[in-house]
């Protein structure tokens, strides 16, 4: 939409700019599904009074002026525009259902035919500008709801927090959900330290300075020249058009639980890791055998959030301008190697691999060297440039994960308690993308 520039419009944040490319013009998609039947009028409500259409991003249209610079203005906000209601049943393929045939379907078709819903979304229905970036998509036949959110609005840090700050738990009606606590680092006091402790400070220095040097330069030929060896899951130019396909495949947590003790100091992300390694490994091997070489790489791209405080945050401080807790597009990215091996292996065997290299990623400042390098090319190039290197890193990568844990209980939105939350980006120039959603509820 070009339009006059007016003294209120407000300016985009250059990584809001980078979102609107072309290339990487994404769209998040979270899924809520519901125990009970959606309540359109309760959802509307809900809406109308939540924290979101007070936040500017939610209530402001994307504008640009004579000279092709985007702006953000506010609107007023009409709910009928942004909430979509659809009432017919769908089946596995996304088709919609002739329910005077009485068919009757499982908790698995709901599930298979939302996520083709998604999957169509994905890659045919862009946002429109002439209404603020988001919509909320209720499929009433499945209890389900479809939140899309344009990626300039913020991360999926501040979306998740905008989303849990209008949940409450279920078992209290005005009590907001309780997180995961954050891990507290013990400083010892002054006595105990003696050179000992010194030799180890200065170890510790000396090793982030390696890891960070090794793994940057690392990230700077990956954005630039190398690439991963091709194979059945292979991505590039031009796949981001590809049809999608969305799966879900679910774990218990107490499974993951007990192989996060096989193995000493893992973490639950270990786990997840080592699951993605091993079954990728597994898929090639079934896909393409005697053909890859063992021990081939595989780099995927980990989204990492650089704010002060890791996981979710309190919405209240995110809404602050003058604080480092800000809200918006806040984080860096980590490349994360896996390898292929052939069938035969112990699994723990991958756990472990996952477990030493993500010490290795945890040690370095690969994460906040890659959020300033991006920052340095968006404000010395524009956004063009700081696109095509965005592109070509996941050209140049097979597969992207990312991973939000989620509230400690059960949880309800708009008074109807909630059985999954999963969250999707539109397509990438990637043939996998692994949203590792731990939510607990």
């Amino acid at each position: 939409m070009v339009c006059p520039e007016t003294s209120s419009d407000e300016p985009l944040t250059p990584a809001g700019r980078l979102f609107l490319q072309p290339e990487t013009d994404l769209v998040i998609h979270c899924i809520i599904r519901g125990k009970n039947p959606a309540d359109m009028d309760a959802i509307k409500s809900a809406i109308k009074s939540s924290l979101m259409v007070q936040h500017p991003r939610f209530c402001s249209l994307l504008v640009r002026d004579k000279n092709g610079f985007e702006h953000w203005r506010k609107t007023p906000i009409d709910i009928g525009q942004h909430v979509i209601v659809v009432n017919n049943r769908l089946d596995k393929s996304g088709n919609f259902i002739d329910q005077t045939q009485g068919s009757t379907t499982t908790e698995e078709d709901d599930e298979a035919a939302v996520n083709q819903y998604v999957a169509d979304l994905s890659v045919s229905s862009p946002l429109s500008t002439d209404k603020p970036l988001w919509e909320l998509h209720v499929l009433t036949a499945h209890k389900c709801a479809v939140f899309r959110i344009h990626h300039s609005l913020g991360d999926g840090i501040s979306l998740m927090s905008m989303l849990m700050a209008n949940c409450r738990r279920a078992d209290d009606a005005e009590a907001l959900p309780r997180m995961v606590p954050d891990k507290k680092t013990v400083i010892k006091g002054e006595k105990g330290r003696d050179w000992f402790w010194l030799f180890g400070v200065l170890w510790w220095l000396l090793k982030m300075v390696v890891f960070t040097l090794f793994f940057s330069m690392e990230f700077v030929l990956r954005s630039l020249l190398v690439s991963d060896e091709k194979t059945a899951i292979t991505g590039g130019d031009g796949v981001e058009l590809w049809p999608r396909k969305l799966a879900t495949a679910k774990f218990l947590l107490d499974d993951m639980k007990l192989i996060k003790r096989a193995v000493p100091d893992t973490t639950i992300n270990d786990v997840l890791l080592g699951m993605v390694s091993s079954g990728l490994s597994r898929y090639l091997d079934h896909r393409t055998p005697n053909v890859l070489h063992e021990g081939l790489r595989m780099t995927g791209v980990a989204m990492v959030n650089i704010r002060p405080q890791p996981g979710l945050q309190d919405l209240s401080k995110l809404m602050k301008s003058n604080t480092k807790a800000r809200w918006g597009n806040k984080f860096g990215v980590i490349l994360i190697p896996v390898y292929y091996h052939k069938g035969g292996n112990d699994p723990l065997e991958y756990l472990k691999r996952a477990k030493a290299m993500v010490d290795k990623k945890k040690h370095s400042l690969e994460a906040y060297f890659s959020y300033k390098i991006g920052d340095l090319v968006l404000s010395l190039l524009g956004p063009k440039y700081a696109c095509m290197l965005n592109y070509k890193l996941l050209c140049n990568t097979t597969f992207t994960l990312s991973n939000v844990a989620g509230p400690l209980e059960e949880i309800s939105l708009a008074g109807n308690p909630l059985s999954s939350i999963k969250v999707n980006t539109s397509s990438l120039p990637q043939v996998l993308c692994n949203n590792l959603s731990l939510i607990v509820i």
